[in-house]
């Protein structure tokens, strides 16, 4: 095929604009929709089950459709700050972009960040106005911020006259118009092929090809996915492999995968301009390496792979319940696991942690963790990780600290509550608008500031609050923040719950656990409504006698417990706390779990502090 014939797009919006509905539908529409037997029957490019679940996408992806004798290679970015890494690579691989925007929730922080990124690489922008089929759309206004949006972001006039779109990803139209009554997506399509421009013609020079994207196959290993920049490229071609810090290694190609629909297809030859996948024989490739001539190195600028800013220390699980539930469980199979998990997940570090049996994980933030944690949950693992701690840096003999800017749209009443709640954490307010009885809050504050404040957030303001976080950079040390306010009751005793003692405990705080769960000493059963620890008994049952007594029994109503999900988990221990993570449960703990050890360990503490 001619690179004419093709056009490379990236699809960025924020979290739940509708990406990913938006490709099934252009899919359908090129015929290249392909249901499997037993698999999903929507958002196809959602290929594993916590994308689904979640509603959002981790892993950025590509597909390629066919359209009026066109391949239009489409790539799916993820939408989370947490992933905003694979972002700023995958949109080297494309000419153009579509920039979804929710029709009545309009630009959001993410939608600036990926808007930014695209702008940088001189992206040809399509604007795409979708969900317009909601009852409180605002099409009009949308529009007028996006546009403000993009004089913020560039000067640019070619950038800046870009086509818009109006769409339903859900309904399956797009239209040049909000209310011209067209019901498919040829309009789209349209724009694709008008607008964004072929890959230059570099087809007769020496071949060029950039790893931006990493995957990994069991049979042959690593498999670099690219754009071919310059040249072609063949099976068993010899190449030349330049590493990012300049070494060439000799090499050839090994096999070469084409993309059509959501197939990988295997090919022997891929023109300039297209994307591709490729295994080089007896090497792994890694991001950013450039495939070039044998006889001739180059190297193309090397990509950024994002820097981790928050780590937690993970540990064989030492619980009385441990192996109970797991199927993998010693530090071998996590050892391996971990070292699988860094073949394919370029933002993930891995080190050996200083106790035994442990390792150090680092990522780019809660969700980023606790999304790798759950996989290896519903893969069979067990172990225990301990508080997230964010990643600083010594610049200029200074200590600094990752720094996110949080925006909240919460109802004005509770806008004070926001402000004294992010103040506590070392939050500065940046933006504060108010508008038809919300109020919009732009506050960039310390990354450790952010670990636990969701929840205290949608306390506070009844579940009225709206958050999302970018990444903002480093700033120096904002000083300390305090920990969590309330202290939890511990267990004091390995057996069953039971209804009768949670009865009598009730008005001491919320409970974690039920009639009939399993614990053992140490294990955090509940919150407390002071700032202290306590031990409670859970599991003393009613006792049963032939003798009645004078007074009726009181009747128990026991409040249903607070289940929380693994982030939320990681969010609300404290430094002498772990999580226990299986494939049944998520149990929250004391490290040490003997009380008497537990009162060595912070008198040592309090008299090495008063030294």
């Amino acid at each position: 095929m001619s690179q004419a014939r093709i056009r490379n797009i990236a699809i960025i919006a924020h979290v739940d604009h509708g990406k990913t509905t938006l490709v099934d539908r252009l899919l359908q529409a090129a015929g290249a929709f392909k249901v499997r037997k037993g698999g999903p029957t929507e958002r196809l490019l959602d290929s594993n089950d916590q994308e689904r679940e979640r509603g959002i996408t981790i892993l950025a992806k590509n597909t390629a459709i066919q359209w009026g004798g066109t391949k239009i290679n489409i790539i799916d970015t993820p939408g989370h700050s947490d992933f905003g890494g694979e972002v700023e690579r995958v949109v080297s691989m494309a000419d153009g972009c579509l920039l979804l925007v929710d029709a009545a929730e309009g630009p959001m922080p993410q939608t600036r960040f990926v808007l930014k990124k695209a702008l940088e690489k001189k992206l040809q922008p399509i604007v795409v106005i979708n969900k317009i089929d909601r009852p409180d759309q605002r099409c009009r206004q949308v529009l007028d911020e996006v546009f403000d949006l993009f004089c913020e972001l560039t000067h640019d006039d070619k950038l800046l006259d870009f086509p818009v779109i109006w769409a339903s990803g859900r309904a399956g139209y797009a239209r040049n118009e909000p209310d011209d009554g067209n019901m498919d997506m040829t309009p789209l399509f349209q724009a694709i092929l008008e607008r964004i421009p072929p890959p230059p013609a570099r087809d007769q020079e020496p071949p060029l090809f950039q790893v931006t994207l990493i995957d990994h196959s069991d049979y042959v290993g690593r498999i670099g996915i690219g754009r071919i920049h310059a040249g072609t490229l063949q099976v068993n071609q010899p190449i030349a492999v330049v590493k990012r810090d300049g070494r060439v290694v000799r090499s050839r190609i090994q096999e070469l995968f084409g993309f059509d629909g959501t197939d990988r297809v295997r090919a022997d030859r891929v023109p300039c301009g297209d994307i591709c996948a490729v295994v080089a024989a007896e090497h792994d490739l890694e991001i950013s390496d450039t495939i070039s001539d044998m006889a001739n190195p180059q190297s193309l600028p090397a990509i950024a792979v994002e820097e981790p800013t928050m780590s937690m220390i993970l540990y064989v699980n030492d619980s009385p319940f441990a192996g109970l539930e797991g199927e993998y469980v010693t530090s071998r199979h996590l050892r391996e696991r971990l070292e699988k998990e860094l073949r394919s997940n370029v933002a993930l570090r891995v080190e050996r942690g200083e106790a035994g049996e442990s390792w150090r994980i680092a990522g780019r933030g809660v969700l980023h963790l606790g999304v790798f944690l759950e996989t290896m949950r519903r893969e069979g693992y067990e172990f225990a990780v301990g508080k997230p701690r964010v990643i600083t840096k010594e610049i200029d003999g200074q200590k600094n600290e990752p720094i996110e800017l949080l925006i909240v749209d919460v109802r004005t009443p509770w806008a004070g509550k926001v402000i004294e709640l992010v103040g506590g954490r070392r939050g500065e307010v940046q933006v504060m608008e108010a508008s038809g009885g919300t109020t919009h809050l732009e506050i960039a504050i310390p990354a450790r500031g952010i670990v636990g404040l969701r929840t205290k957030l949608l306390s506070a303001t009844t579940g009225e609050a709206v958050l999302h976080t970018s990444f903002l950079g480093y700033q120096p040390w904002k000083g300390p923040i305090g920990e969590r306010q309330g202290g939890v009751q511990i267990a004091v005793e390995q057996g069953k719950v039971a209804d009768y003692s949670l009865d009598a405990l009730q008005d001491r705080g919320d409970f974690f656990v039920e009639n009939g769960d399993q614990v053992y000493v140490g294990q955090i059963v509940g919150e407390h409504c002071r700032g202290i620890d306590i031990v409670v008994n859970c599991c003393k049952a009613k006792k049963l006698s032939n003798m009645r007594s004078s007074g009726a029994d009181r009747k128990m109503v026991v409040a249903p417990p607070k289940r929380l999900s693994l982030e939320e988990c990681l969010e609300y221990i404290a430094e002498d706390e772990l999580v226990e993570v299986t494939p049944k449960s998520l149990r929250m703990r004391k490290i040490l779990l003997d009380e008497k050890e537990r009162k060595r360990a912070k008198s040592a503490q309090e008299q090495s502090a008063q030294q």
